[in-house]
């Protein structure tokens, strides 16, 4: 029975192929492996929390008002 549906047929049509890879599977792994170093373990060294100092919204607004937005007399 074929199946009409567009959705499954994508689905089957990516399964089988990850399915039947060999080479791509080790080059996904470390694609996925590089974004999680780039996004996960890099963000805690390169980009501290400078926000979460601050109790709540309105002090959070000030200090990036007065860090980021340059008042021209």
């Amino acid at each position: 029975m074929a199946h009409t549906n567009w959705a499954y047929r994508v689905y089957r049509f990516y399964a089988d192929g990850f399915r039947s890879m060999t080479l791509g599977r080790t080059l996904w792994a470390v694609i996925l492996i590089k974004l999680f170093i780039m996004f996960a373990i890099l963000r805690l060294f390169f980009f501290p929390d400078i926000l979460g100092r601050f109790q709540n919204d309105i002090q959070k607004g000030e200090y990036v008002r007065e860090r980021f937005i340059e008042v021209k007399p």
